[in-house]
């Protein structure tokens, strides 16, 4: 089976999941993103099991009944496999396995069955799966599901577990992040539609993500920290973790929404990333920022972010203005509007805290309203006074209008990059304004690049291109010179065609254009009398 099949079969499996809540009364309802992303999970990592098992017990997976054969195994050689299996997986009983749910799903109080089932599995995986909060409570793995159903609940777990019988994981698990990153985006495409929540959007276009990943890392690297304060569903953590390499690097996020929080756990889990689970944390970046370090905050090797751009944080302004945040402020906090507060504009903060919170070799890439590049004064003016000063801009890239079908906010992404300090170190700006095709979204305009123009922009940012009206790249001291805009606009040259002609054909075109204005006065004045002839000729009543 090729990828491609069982890609469309692995969407098959999630629509027949929402026909199941639908038939049950969930569908649309506030729940059912929880059901369907659980049970989900639950049957990807029941196959994983399956597939490490198979690795470590061939002959034992070669009987017609082998469920009931591991069943019958000793209980020191079945906690001996844990060892063996990959630290990756999820270590299941067989009681837990969807084989076993299966052959007891008419009896009687299977709801309670399949919710204890998925509890266990929690309970047993903590320590690797469970999300922490900044307070230090934990996040499990699983809830009761048949409880957000009003009746017939054995029928409907019933339900769930005969959709996942007939699928299997096995065949993709060797499956690299293209693939699982277009699952994961089917997965959660109908509940995003709250995504600006309290932070960040759950899921960033995948255009953008991979212009950022690719830019900050043109390259492979090792043993790497990577970072997101506002991280949503993961999209940007999981495009860099891919151009890193996932064994390479480990993934570091906050996100004040236990939603978005529990999409990045599974978002983790389908993209071998479960060594990072530990390091996501639910909590507010701005006032209780988690990831320290000898009690300092934690210095990371790359960050990304699309942060949210306004929000009313009015009620934190007094923590944010401890003085044990100066340095981290070090522009300052926006003022407080007496009206529409919703509109107050907390990206800036966002940006300082990922300036702190950059490792000497430190590299970033952010989101931000295009705004922010030309602002004349204020806070955005001076981060990026700060960003100059301390050399450590790389770039922007103005991206089209309505790239975020979202929101109808022109957004540009700034790259910073630590090392670039040398004396002839050049800041790439790109205006990409005019690049991509709109389509229909909804509602909603959505522009969409294609995957050349994404290239386009890369590579032009890589080799330090510049092309007319597209690129420029400047010094430090030419972005001084003009204000510290880092609108490439402001610095494309000016060209006036000139063409060589004669005296006598410069007399010549003199004399036609006076000869045409002449004609074009008489036209004119011909014009005034007749409508005023005809002015004069109306009678009134």
């Amino acid at each position: 089976m090729t990828a491609t099949t069982f890609e469309t079969k692995t969407k098959d499996l999630i629509d027949a999941l929402k026909a199941v809540c639908a038939s049950y009364g969930l569908g649309n309802d506030g729940n059912e993103f929880k059901i369907i992303s659980q049970t989900f999970l639950y049957k990807f990592l029941n196959d994983k099991f399956t597939y490490e098992l198979k690795k470590l017990k061939p002959e034992l997976l070669e009987k017609e009944n082998w469920e009931t054969a591991l069943a019958e195994m000793d209980e020191a050689e079945y906690e001996l496999l844990q060892i063996q299996m990959n630290v990756d997986t999820a270590f299941l009983k067989p009681q837990h396995l969807l084989g076993y749910l299966f052959h007891k799903q008419n009896e009687p109080e299977f709801a309670k069955t399949f919710d204890d089932t998925l509890l266990d599995i929690a309970a047993l995986n903590s320590e690797l799966f469970a999300v922490r909060t900044e307070d230090g409570q934990k996040i499990q793995l699983f809830e009761r599901l048949t409880e957000y159903v009003s009746s017939k609940r054995d029928a409907f777990a019933k339900a769930l577990v005969n959709k996942l019988v007939h699928f299997n994981f096995e065949n993709v698990m060797d499956e690299g992040f293209d693939f699982f990153s277009t699952i994961f985006e089917y997965l959660i495409k109908d509940y995003n539609s709250d995504a600006g929540g309290k932070y960040a959007e759950y899921y960033t276009p995948h255009a953008v993500a991979k212009i950022m990943a690719r830019i900050l890392v043109p390259d492979k690297d090792q043993d790497v920290s990577i970072f997101d304060p506002s991280a949503g569903s993961g999209t940007l953590l999981m495009n860099l973790a891919h151009a890193i390499g996932s064994d390479r690097c480990t993934v570091y996020s906050q996100d004040i929404s236990q939603k978005s929080s529990n999409l990045l756990r599974l978002n983790l889990v389908l993209n071998g990333l479960v060594h990072s689970i530990g390091n996501v944390v639910q909590g507010n970046t701005m006032t209780e920022p988690f990831h320290k370090e000898n009690g300092k905050l934690r210095h990371f090797d790359y960050i990304v972010s699309n942060p949210p751009f306004k929000l009313d944080f009015s009620d934190d302004i007094t923590r944010l203005e401890a003085k044990e945040n100066d340095k981290r402020f070090f522009a300052g906090l926006p003022n407080i509007p007496k009206k529409a507060k919703d509109k107050m504009a907390i990206y800036p903060l966002f940006i300082q805290h990922i300036m702190h919170t950059l490792s000497r070799k430190g590299k970033a890439a952010v989101v931000v309203p295009t705004g922010f590049i030309t602002a004349q004064s204020g806070i955005e003016k001076r981060i990026r006074e700060k960003m100059v000063a301390e050399k450590m801009l790389a770039g922007v890239v103005s991206m089209p209008s309505n790239i975020f079908a979202t929101t109808g906010t022109n957004v540009s992404i700034v790259f910073l990059n630590k090392q670039n300090t040398t004396d002839d170190a050049k800041v790439v700006l790109i205006d990409a304004s005019s690049l991509g095709t709109t389509v229909k979204e909804g509602k909603n305009q959505k522009t969409l690049l294609s995957s050349q123009e994404e290239d386009r922009i890369i590579k032009t940012f890589i080799n330090q291109e510049a092309i007319d009206d597209f690129s420029v790249v400047v010094t430090y001291d030419e972005l001084k010179e003009k204000n510290y805009s880092l609108s490439a606009g402001q610095y494309f040259e000016i060209k006036i065609e000139y063409k060589e002609i004669s005296e006598a054909d410069f007399t010549k075109s003199i004399l036609q254009r006076q000869k045409s204005l002449i004609e074009l006065f008489s036209k004119s004045r011909n014009l005034s009398k007749e409508i005023n002839q005809n002015l004069k000729s109306i009678s009134y009543e």
